[in-house]
Protein backbone atom coordinates (compact mmCIF):
# COMPACT_ATOMS: atom_id res chain seq x y z
CA UNK A 1 0.00 0.00 0.00
CA UNK A 2 1.01 3.63 -0.37
CA UNK A 3 3.13 5.32 2.31
CA UNK A 4 0.32 7.56 3.60
CA UNK A 5 -1.92 4.56 4.23
CA UNK A 6 0.81 2.65 6.05
CA UNK A 7 1.63 5.70 8.16
CA UNK A 8 -2.05 6.19 9.04
CA UNK A 9 -2.51 2.50 9.85
CA UNK A 10 0.56 2.45 12.07
CA UNK A 11 -0.58 5.59 13.89
CA UNK A 12 -4.11 4.19 14.35
CA UNK A 13 -2.83 0.86 15.67
CA UNK A 14 -0.44 2.69 17.99
CA UNK A 15 -3.26 4.80 19.41
CA UNK A 16 -5.55 1.80 19.83
CA UNK A 17 -2.82 -0.23 21.56
CA UNK A 18 -1.32 2.22 24.04
CA UNK A 19 -2.76 5.68 23.40
CA UNK A 20 -4.63 5.83 26.69
CA UNK A 21 -1.44 5.10 28.61
CA UNK A 22 1.15 7.30 26.84
CA UNK A 23 -0.87 9.82 24.84
CA UNK A 24 0.32 11.12 21.48
CA UNK A 25 3.61 9.23 21.77
CA UNK A 26 1.64 6.20 20.64
CA UNK A 27 0.56 7.91 17.43
CA UNK A 28 4.06 9.21 16.73
CA UNK A 29 5.75 5.85 17.19
CA UNK A 30 2.98 4.02 15.37
CA UNK A 31 3.49 6.29 12.35
CA UNK A 32 7.28 5.82 12.43
CA UNK A 33 7.10 2.05 12.79
CA UNK A 34 4.36 1.84 10.16
CA UNK A 35 6.78 3.40 7.68
CA UNK A 36 9.92 1.50 8.70
CA UNK A 37 9.51 -1.76 6.70
CA UNK A 38 9.22 0.14 3.42
CA UNK A 39 12.62 1.76 3.85
CA UNK A 40 14.13 -1.32 2.20
CA UNK A 41 13.38 0.45 -1.07
CA UNK A 42 16.51 2.54 -0.42
CA UNK A 43 18.73 -0.56 -0.18
CA UNK A 44 20.46 -1.38 -3.51
CA UNK A 45 20.04 -5.10 -4.11
CA UNK A 46 22.16 -5.59 -7.22
CA UNK A 47 20.12 -4.52 -10.22
CA UNK A 48 16.66 -3.48 -11.45
CA UNK A 49 15.18 -6.99 -11.37
CA UNK A 50 16.72 -7.67 -7.96
CA UNK A 51 15.42 -4.36 -6.57
CA UNK A 52 11.97 -5.15 -7.95
CA UNK A 53 11.64 -8.74 -6.81
CA UNK A 54 13.45 -8.63 -3.45
CA UNK A 55 11.49 -5.62 -2.18
CA UNK A 56 9.05 -6.60 0.60
CA UNK A 57 11.04 -9.73 1.47
CA UNK A 58 13.21 -9.79 4.62
CA UNK A 59 12.00 -6.35 5.70
CA UNK A 60 8.39 -7.58 5.63
CA UNK A 61 8.93 -10.95 7.29
CA UNK A 62 6.81 -11.62 10.37
CA UNK A 63 9.80 -13.51 11.79
CA UNK A 64 12.38 -10.79 11.16
CA UNK A 65 10.06 -8.13 12.55
CA UNK A 66 9.48 -10.23 15.67
CA UNK A 67 13.24 -10.21 16.23
CA UNK A 68 13.35 -6.46 15.62
CA UNK A 69 10.55 -5.71 18.11
CA UNK A 70 12.67 -5.92 21.33
CA UNK A 71 15.24 -3.55 19.83
CA UNK A 72 12.55 -1.00 18.99
CA UNK A 73 11.04 -1.32 22.49
CA UNK A 74 14.49 -0.71 23.98
CA UNK A 75 14.87 2.44 21.83
CA UNK A 76 11.44 3.74 22.78
CA UNK A 77 12.07 3.25 26.51
CA UNK A 78 15.50 4.83 26.15
CA UNK A 79 13.83 7.95 24.76
CA UNK A 80 10.80 7.81 27.06
CA UNK A 81 12.01 6.26 30.34
CA UNK A 82 8.93 7.55 32.18
CA UNK A 83 6.85 4.96 30.29
CA UNK A 84 8.83 1.89 31.44
CA UNK A 85 5.84 0.54 33.36
CA UNK A 86 4.15 0.01 30.00
CA UNK A 87 6.95 -2.09 28.52
CA UNK A 88 4.56 -4.97 27.73
CA UNK A 89 2.09 -2.70 25.97
CA UNK A 90 4.90 -1.07 24.01
CA UNK A 91 6.04 -4.50 22.82
CA UNK A 92 2.49 -5.42 21.80
CA UNK A 93 2.09 -2.13 19.96
CA UNK A 94 5.37 -2.40 18.08
CA UNK A 95 4.70 -5.89 16.78
CA UNK A 96 1.05 -5.13 15.94
CA UNK A 97 2.15 -2.14 13.84
CA UNK A 98 4.76 -4.26 12.05
CA UNK A 99 2.36 -7.16 11.51
CA UNK A 100 -0.55 -5.06 10.25
CA UNK A 101 1.78 -3.29 7.82
CA UNK A 102 2.97 -6.49 6.14
CA UNK A 103 -0.45 -8.15 6.23
CA UNK A 104 -2.04 -5.12 4.59
CA UNK A 105 0.57 -5.28 1.82
CA UNK A 106 -0.51 -8.88 1.27
CA UNK A 107 -3.94 -7.60 0.22
CA UNK A 108 -2.34 -5.99 -2.86
CA UNK A 109 -1.56 -7.71 -6.15
CA UNK A 110 2.21 -7.92 -5.51
CA UNK A 111 1.88 -9.38 -2.04
CA UNK A 112 4.57 -9.79 0.58
CA UNK A 113 7.07 -12.44 1.64
CA UNK A 114 5.61 -12.51 5.16
CA UNK A 115 7.07 -15.96 5.92
CA UNK A 116 10.62 -15.18 4.69
CA UNK A 117 13.01 -17.06 4.85
CA UNK A 118 10.91 -20.21 5.39
CA UNK A 119 8.55 -19.55 2.47
CA UNK A 120 9.93 -17.21 -0.19
CA UNK A 121 6.81 -16.94 -2.33
CA UNK A 122 4.99 -13.60 -1.81
CA UNK A 123 1.58 -14.02 -0.23
CA UNK A 124 -0.93 -12.07 -2.32
CA UNK A 125 -4.71 -11.90 -1.92
CA UNK A 126 -5.11 -9.09 -4.47
CA UNK A 127 -8.25 -7.49 -3.07
CA UNK A 128 -7.04 -3.87 -2.74
CA UNK A 129 -5.44 -1.45 -5.15
CA UNK A 130 -2.25 0.11 -3.76
CA UNK A 131 -4.14 3.38 -3.16
CA UNK A 132 -7.72 3.14 -1.94
CA UNK A 133 -9.28 6.19 -0.25
CA UNK A 134 -12.16 4.12 1.12
CA UNK A 135 -9.67 2.22 3.26
CA UNK A 136 -7.40 5.13 4.17
CA UNK A 137 -9.87 7.90 5.04
CA UNK A 138 -11.40 6.24 8.14
CA UNK A 139 -7.88 5.74 9.50
CA UNK A 140 -6.91 9.37 8.90
CA UNK A 141 -10.11 10.68 10.51
CA UNK A 142 -9.56 8.52 13.58
CA UNK A 143 -5.91 9.50 13.99
CA UNK A 144 -6.65 13.22 13.56
CA UNK A 145 -9.47 12.99 16.09
CA UNK A 146 -7.15 11.34 18.61
CA UNK A 147 -4.55 14.06 18.05
CA UNK A 148 -6.80 17.11 18.36
CA UNK A 149 -9.48 16.07 20.84
CA UNK A 150 -9.02 16.19 24.59
CA UNK A 151 -7.90 12.90 26.08
CA UNK A 152 -9.90 13.47 29.27
CA UNK A 153 -12.97 11.61 28.01
CA UNK A 154 -11.15 9.43 25.46
CA UNK A 155 -13.48 10.52 22.64
CA UNK A 156 -10.63 10.81 20.15
CA UNK A 157 -9.46 7.34 21.16
CA UNK A 158 -12.96 6.00 20.54
CA UNK A 159 -13.18 7.64 17.10
CA UNK A 160 -9.79 6.14 16.25
CA UNK A 161 -11.07 2.70 17.22
CA UNK A 162 -14.16 3.19 15.05
CA UNK A 163 -11.93 4.21 12.13
CA UNK A 164 -9.88 1.05 12.53
CA UNK A 165 -13.06 -1.03 12.67
CA UNK A 166 -14.44 0.56 9.49
CA UNK A 167 -11.20 0.03 7.58
CA UNK A 168 -11.13 -3.61 8.72
CA UNK A 169 -14.72 -4.09 7.57
CA UNK A 170 -13.69 -2.68 4.20
CA UNK A 171 -10.97 -5.33 3.98
CA UNK A 172 -13.59 -7.98 4.69
CA UNK A 173 -15.81 -6.51 1.96
CA UNK A 174 -12.91 -6.65 -0.52
CA UNK A 175 -12.42 -10.36 0.17
CA UNK A 176 -16.09 -11.08 -0.37
CA UNK A 177 -16.11 -8.94 -3.53
CA UNK A 178 -13.14 -10.85 -4.96
CA UNK A 179 -14.79 -14.20 -4.27
CA UNK A 180 -17.91 -13.07 -6.12
CA UNK A 181 -16.27 -11.40 -9.13
CA UNK A 182 -13.98 -14.37 -9.73
CA UNK A 183 -17.01 -16.65 -9.93
CA UNK A 184 -18.59 -14.17 -12.38
CA UNK A 185 -15.39 -14.12 -14.45
CA UNK A 186 -15.03 -17.88 -14.66
CA UNK A 187 -18.65 -18.34 -15.73
CA UNK A 188 -18.42 -15.47 -18.23
CA UNK A 189 -15.18 -16.71 -19.80
CA UNK A 190 -16.65 -20.19 -20.12
CA UNK A 191 -19.74 -18.80 -21.90
CA UNK A 192 -17.48 -16.86 -24.29
CA UNK A 193 -15.39 -19.95 -25.02
CA UNK A 194 -12.19 -18.31 -23.77
CA UNK A 195 -9.66 -20.91 -22.68
CA UNK A 196 -7.01 -20.02 -20.13
CA UNK A 197 -4.44 -21.61 -17.84
CA UNK A 198 -4.53 -19.14 -14.96
CA UNK A 199 -6.74 -16.23 -13.93
CA UNK A 200 -5.84 -13.00 -12.14
CA UNK A 201 -8.41 -10.69 -10.58
CA UNK A 202 -7.52 -7.34 -9.10
CA UNK A 203 -9.47 -4.18 -8.29
CA UNK A 204 -9.12 -1.22 -10.60
CA UNK A 205 -7.45 1.94 -9.24
CA UNK A 206 -8.91 3.55 -6.11
CA UNK A 207 -11.99 1.31 -5.63
CA UNK A 208 -13.32 -2.21 -5.18
CA UNK A 209 -16.40 -1.91 -7.40
CA UNK A 210 -14.60 -2.25 -10.74
CA UNK A 211 -12.36 -5.29 -11.23
CA UNK A 212 -9.79 -6.16 -13.86
CA UNK A 213 -9.08 -9.71 -15.03
CA UNK A 214 -6.16 -11.27 -16.86
CA UNK A 215 -6.73 -14.80 -18.21
CA UNK A 216 -3.45 -16.29 -19.46
CA UNK A 217 -3.55 -18.64 -22.45
CA UNK A 218 -0.88 -20.36 -24.52
CA UNK A 219 -0.39 -17.59 -27.09
CA UNK A 220 -1.40 -14.54 -25.08
CA UNK A 221 -3.96 -13.33 -22.61
CA UNK A 222 -7.45 -11.92 -22.30
CA UNK A 223 -7.83 -8.65 -20.39
CA UNK A 224 -11.33 -7.85 -19.20
CA UNK A 225 -13.36 -5.85 -16.71
CA UNK A 226 -16.43 -6.31 -14.59
CA UNK A 227 -18.22 -3.68 -12.49
CA UNK A 228 -20.72 -4.28 -9.72
CA UNK A 229 -22.77 -1.61 -11.49
CA UNK A 230 -22.93 -3.48 -14.81
CA UNK A 231 -26.32 -4.96 -14.01
CA UNK A 232 -25.50 -8.36 -15.52
CA UNK A 233 -22.71 -10.91 -14.83
CA UNK A 234 -20.56 -10.60 -17.95
CA UNK A 235 -16.86 -9.75 -18.38
CA UNK A 236 -16.04 -7.49 -21.33
CA UNK A 237 -12.56 -7.26 -22.83
CA UNK A 238 -10.25 -8.43 -25.58
CA UNK A 239 -7.38 -10.78 -26.37
CA UNK A 240 -3.74 -9.67 -26.67
CA UNK A 241 -0.75 -11.57 -28.06
CA UNK A 242 2.45 -12.38 -26.19
CA UNK A 243 5.69 -13.31 -28.00
CA UNK A 244 6.62 -16.07 -25.55
CA UNK A 245 8.72 -17.79 -28.25
CA UNK A 246 11.30 -15.01 -27.82
CA UNK A 247 12.23 -16.47 -24.44
CA UNK A 248 13.19 -19.92 -25.78
CA UNK A 249 16.86 -18.97 -26.16
CA UNK A 250 16.78 -16.99 -22.89
CA UNK A 251 15.44 -19.76 -20.67
CA UNK A 252 18.65 -19.96 -18.60
CA UNK A 253 18.93 -16.20 -18.13
CA UNK A 254 18.42 -15.40 -14.42
CA UNK A 255 16.31 -12.22 -14.89
CA UNK A 256 13.93 -14.15 -17.13
CA UNK A 257 13.47 -16.98 -14.66
CA UNK A 258 13.17 -14.56 -11.76
CA UNK A 259 10.47 -12.46 -13.45
CA UNK A 260 8.55 -15.55 -14.55
CA UNK A 261 8.53 -16.71 -10.92
CA UNK A 262 7.74 -13.34 -9.39
CA UNK A 263 4.85 -12.58 -11.76
CA UNK A 264 3.28 -16.02 -11.14
CA UNK A 265 3.19 -16.36 -14.93
CA UNK A 266 1.26 -13.13 -15.54
CA UNK A 267 3.68 -11.49 -17.94
CA UNK A 268 3.81 -10.32 -21.54
CA UNK A 269 6.76 -10.76 -23.91
CA UNK A 270 7.29 -8.24 -26.70
CA UNK A 271 9.92 -7.07 -29.17
CA UNK A 272 10.55 -3.33 -29.07
CA UNK A 273 13.24 -1.98 -31.39
CA UNK A 274 15.30 -5.21 -31.14
CA UNK A 275 14.82 -5.34 -27.34
CA UNK A 276 13.12 -8.38 -25.79
CA UNK A 277 10.88 -7.00 -23.05
CA UNK A 278 8.98 -8.67 -20.22
CA UNK A 279 6.05 -6.67 -18.85
CA UNK A 280 4.40 -7.49 -15.53
CA UNK A 281 0.67 -7.67 -16.34
CA UNK A 282 -0.43 -7.24 -12.74
CA UNK A 283 0.10 -3.48 -12.41
CA UNK A 284 -1.33 -1.19 -15.07
CA UNK A 285 -3.39 -2.05 -18.11
CA UNK A 286 -2.79 -2.96 -21.73
CA UNK A 287 -0.39 -0.49 -23.33
CA UNK A 288 0.58 1.14 -20.05
CA UNK A 289 2.23 -1.34 -17.68
CA UNK A 290 4.25 0.01 -14.77
CA UNK A 291 7.04 -2.58 -14.54
CA UNK A 292 8.80 -3.52 -17.79
CA UNK A 293 12.29 -4.94 -18.20
CA UNK A 294 14.56 -5.61 -21.16
CA UNK A 295 16.05 -9.09 -20.74
CA UNK A 296 17.48 -9.73 -24.22
CA UNK A 297 18.13 -8.31 -27.66
CA UNK A 298 17.50 -9.65 -31.12
CA UNK A 299 20.56 -11.40 -32.58
CA UNK A 300 19.81 -13.32 -35.76
CA UNK A 301 18.56 -15.98 -35.66
CA UNK A 302 17.77 -15.99 -31.90
CA UNK A 303 17.65 -13.38 -29.14
CA UNK A 304 20.65 -13.24 -26.84
CA UNK A 305 20.64 -12.34 -23.12
CA UNK A 306 21.67 -8.89 -21.94
CA UNK A 307 22.05 -7.25 -18.56
CA UNK A 308 18.51 -6.51 -17.44
CA UNK A 309 17.35 -2.91 -17.36
CA UNK A 310 14.12 -1.19 -16.41
CA UNK A 311 12.31 0.25 -19.43
CA UNK A 312 11.59 3.96 -19.07
CA UNK A 313 8.43 4.93 -20.92
CA UNK A 314 8.16 8.58 -19.92
CA UNK A 315 5.19 10.13 -18.09
CA UNK A 316 2.22 7.89 -17.40
CA UNK A 317 -0.96 8.47 -19.39
CA UNK A 318 -3.04 9.60 -16.43
CA UNK A 319 -5.88 10.45 -18.79
CA UNK A 320 -6.65 6.73 -18.98
CA UNK A 321 -7.76 6.86 -15.36
CA UNK A 322 -10.79 8.84 -16.53
CA UNK A 323 -11.71 5.96 -18.84
CA UNK A 324 -11.31 3.52 -15.95
CA UNK A 325 -13.79 5.64 -14.00
CA UNK A 326 -16.12 5.67 -17.04
CA UNK A 327 -15.89 1.88 -17.24
CA UNK A 328 -17.17 1.68 -13.66
CA UNK A 329 -20.49 3.07 -14.92
CA UNK A 330 -20.57 1.97 -18.56
CA UNK A 331 -19.75 -1.60 -19.69
CA UNK A 332 -19.34 -0.32 -23.24
CA UNK A 333 -16.14 1.57 -22.31
CA UNK A 334 -12.77 -0.12 -22.68
CA UNK A 335 -10.06 1.54 -20.54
Amino acid sequence: MDSLTQLALGAAVGEASIGRQVGNKAILWGAVLGTLPDLDVFIPLGGPVEDFTYHRSFSHSLFVLALLTPLMVWLILKLHPQTREHRGRWALMVYLVFATHVLLDSFTVYGTQIFWPIIMTPQSWSTLFIIDPSYTLPLLVGVIAALVMSRRHHRGHLINTVGLALSTLYLAWSLGAKFYVESVARDSLARQGIEYQRLLSTPAPFNTLLWRFVAMGEDGYFEGYYSFLDGYPEVSGQHHNSRVELLESLAGHWPVARLQWFTHGFYKVSEEEDAVVISDLRMGLEGDYVFRFQVGEMNNPHPRPVTARRMQDGPRNTGRLARVWDRLWDPGVQP
